[in-house]
């Protein structure tokens, strides 16, 4: 049988992870190269051969994914692999089609062909995009087992956009691990919440061992999902949450419909602020494709630590990045916060913007009245910094998940913005069953 050459379409993350439990130490494959797209700044650099394994000595070059056609003509790719998420279908195809023009087969892994089973019980939280609330729910489920007396480990999806070898099994126990990895804003934004309650969280590149070494200090794994895909490890209770603020998006994303289709538990998050004809066609959609999931419907609750520094102000509401960016939210729960604390006005961002920032704007026009937290390193983080100096306003929201405020320098006050779910006359969350392997 003729070795089968591959070439690997992602982002940093889903993409390495497909290789190691998929093609690497496998003899009938070749990956030639990954291509990267999404995030800022992850290509032009190589998957190291400390961590592709004995048949890539000189480890595996990752490309632009601009100069996908090019690469699967020079190195005559027989099979181009899909592996980054949140993205619509009509999206998917058009790349399937730059692929198959090209003369490569275009491929999507199944779930079961790249989920790791652990020996402790798992529980994963996903979701169908970016920005449903994962966090949230992971918040809740932690406090919830804790109470129980149960010691849980997080595991969140990978973020490795540094030193590769470095960065193959990292783990997060209090806020100096954070500074010793050097941690970007996207990065704290995952691991604070879970280092606030106590808990250890793992990250990196290699999954296989991130397990191995989670499961010898955990009662349960908790599987943090990113963006809307796949969990890593199979899980024994797999929660997908929804948003009716994006009310059709639960069945027109990859990989997001799947987890909707995998799921025991589907939450349809955010009633309190969406309109009802949109619960209803997130609920009815769901129903239609996975009709054996429990369906709850919870509360985004949302507050602010200083609700004085809001009333009458003119506000820079600052948000999630993911979740405005790829997410295509035009708004979070800082906006929200803005207009229930009654801000006499929330101020325009984009005359303010610098560098990298300015450029987001320039790519994502949707967004006029927040301004996304991008943080993908030391560069963009201080062009963040001296955007928001920069704003012509009296207060800053935060209204990402970590304290920005601690993480900058900046020369007018903030507040921090909270978000909490609340489950709606159900009790599922409260009695999940944890059944020890």
């Amino acid at each position: 049988m003729n070795t089968r050459k591959v070439l690997i379409m992602g982002a940093a993350g889903r993409d390495f992870h497909n290789f190691n439990v998929m093609y690497r130490d496998n003899p009938n494959y070749e990956v030639v190269a990954f291509t990267a797209f999404q995030i800022p700044n992850i290509d032009d650099r190589t998957y190291p051969a400390v961590l592709a394994g004995k048949l890539y000595p000189k480890g595996i070059q990752i490309y632009p994914e601009a100069e996908l056609p090019e690469l699967i003509k020079k190195y005559k790719i027989d099979e181009v692999l899909f592996s980054y998420s949140d993205v619509p279908y009509e999206y998917v195809m058009h790349k399937a089609a730059i692929v198959n023009a090209n003369g490569a087969n275009f491929i999507l892994a199944g779930a079961g062909q790249t989920m790791l089973t652990s020996t402790q019980p798992v529980i994963a939280v996903c979701a169908a995009r970016t920005g449903c609330g994962k966090s949230q729910v992971s918040r809740k489920i932690v406090r919830i087992l804790k109470a129980r007396g149960l010691k849980i480990v997080a595991v969140r999806h990978p973020m490795p956009y540094g030193d590769l070898a470095k960065q193959e099994v990292q783990r997060f126990a209090d806020y100096e691990d954070l500074n010793k990895n050097k941690c970007t804003i996207e990065e704290r934004e995952e691991y604070e919440p879970y280092i606030e309650q106590g808990l250890v969280i793992y990250s990196g590149v290699d999954y296989e061992k991130i397990l191995r070494s989670a499961e010898k200090e955990a009662d349960v794994i908790l599987w943090d999902g990113g963006n809307n895909d796949l969990p890593f490890y199979k899980p024994d209770v797999h929660i997908t949450v929804v948003d009716p603020h994006r009310a059709g998006h639960e069945i027109a994303y990859y990989p997001g419909e799947t987890n909707v289709r995998m799921a025991d538990i589907i939450i349809v998050n955010k009633v309190n602020t969406a309109k009802k004809k949109n619960i209803d066609l997130v609920v009815k959609n769901v129903m239609n494709i996975n009709p054996e999931a429990i369906v709850i419907k919870t509360d985004s609750v949302i507050s602010v630590d200083k609700p004085e520094l809001v009333k009458n102000k003119r506000v820079l509401v600052i948000e999630d990045g993911p979740t405005l960016t790829h997410g295509e939210m035009a708004y979070g729960a800082g906006f929200f916060a803005a207009k229930k604390y009654k801000a006499k006005t929330i101020i325009d961002p984009r005359p303010f913007a610098l560098g990298t920032i300015k450029q987001t704007f320039h790519k994502f026009p949707h967004l006029t009245q927040i301004l996304p937290a991008m943080g993908y390193g030391e560069l963009q983080m201080s062009e963040l910094e001296r955007t928001i100096n920069a704003a012509d306003c009296d207060t800053v929201m935060v209204g990402t998940p970590i304290d920005l405020a601690k993480l900058l320098k900046l020369n007018k006050p903030s507040t921090r913005v909270t978000y909490d779910i609340e489950e709606k006359e159900t009790h599922v969350l409260h009695d999940l069953r944890i059944v020890k392997r």
